[in-house]
């Protein structure tokens, strides 16, 4: 009995790893963005068939994408104290059955995909597996300090696969969508990056905090902040979107550009410090930051939550 219960533990461990391979928690993100591009699509209901796909095939992609990328980082993820647990780092996924997981994944994402929506949504599926696995993990994450920006393209990919499992063709406003979680992710990303700047020069990745200063980054975070709410903004003529997505757009941007500037006049505050060094934070900054990082999430949840109502609100 006490051999079969261990082995049964045993077997949930693995199991366990290996889902947290994939980041989860990352997956459904991406599905925050795809099911309600796929009501805008549809202008309201999509088909039941082509919902399975976008969730299914767009699930394995995703994890897919993850897998590869935590096997491949493997030896950063073991440096960083945010990271150290994740299952390539600490040897509990080999090597060999992650790259396994990623294949399996990949082949069935597609295969899901294109069986059940289209051709389109297939490749599009595939060109998002290999550039975050390859475009970002192994070329853009550890060479440039702008890594996060062009290696989030491929978590802006979910809204065109929905848009081309709906339509099988792509438009202006799946490209919009895409410009919109584009110029999201660094303005949600490097305030999170900016707590965990020294884990990154630990590891020697350039992520902007981690190998410019505080001003800079600062700087950056206002400047594609305004940018995505362009973007969102943007939506409403090509779309075209109703006055629900229209009025939340406009509060919502301004909200989330109120909390980019008082991050920066937090950090100009800081400069002004002489016990601060020239490259630190106050941690009334790192505060503003995690703030913003975390009202980031809610932000692009909402956006597309009106996005996704938008289509059903005459």
């Amino acid at each position: 009995m006490a051999t079969t219960i261990a082995a049964r533990r045993g077997i949930g461990e693995t199991v366990r790893a290996h889902v947290a391979l994939t980041k989860p928690r990352i997956i459904e993100l991406l599905l925050v963005t795809a099911v309600p591009t796929m009501f805008l699509a549809a202008q309201g209901l999509p088909t039941v068939r082509a919902s399975i796909a976008v969730l299914v095939g767009g699930a394995l992609a995703a994890g897919a994408a993850n897998t590869f990328n935590s096997v491949y980082d493997r030896d950063i993820d073991a440096v960083m104290h945010r990271t150290t647990s994740r299952p390539a780092a600490t040897g509990r996924v080999s090597v060999r059955a992650g790259l396994i997981q990623g294949l399996i994944l990949s082949a069935l994402s597609i295969t899901v995909l294109t069986v059940l929506a289209n051709a389109l949504s297939g490749l599009l599926a595939l060109l998002a597996i290999v550039g975050y696995a390859v475009g970002y993990t192994m070329v853009l994450k550890r060479r440039t300090d702008q890594n996060i920006v062009w290696g989030g393209a491929a978590g802006c990919m979910p809204v065109l696969i929905a848009w081309s499992a709906i339509t099988g063709s792509l438009t202006w406003t799946p490209v919009v969508l895409f410009a919109v979680i584009f110029f999201w992710t660094p303005p949600h990303y490097w305030p999170l990056a900016i707590k965990y700047r020294q884990d990154y020069q630990a590891a020697s990745i350039p992520m902007l905090p981690a190998v410019r200063g505080p001003l800079s980054v600062a700087r950056h975070i206002v400047a594609y902040t305004w940018l995505m709410v362009t973007a969102t903004l943007a939506l409403i003529v090509v779309a075209p979107m109703g006055w629900i997505y229209s009025i939340g757009a406009g509060v919502l941007g301004v909200a989330f550009a109120v909390q980019a500037y008082r991050l920066w006049a937090g950090i100009r505050s800081d400069r002004r410090d002489p016990n601060l060094a020239d490259d630190d934070y106050s941690e009334a900054s790192l505060k503003r930051a995690m703030q913003l990082f975390h009202g980031s999430i809610s932000y692009l949840a909402v956006i597309f939550l009106l996005v996704g109502l938008d289509p059903f609100v005459v």
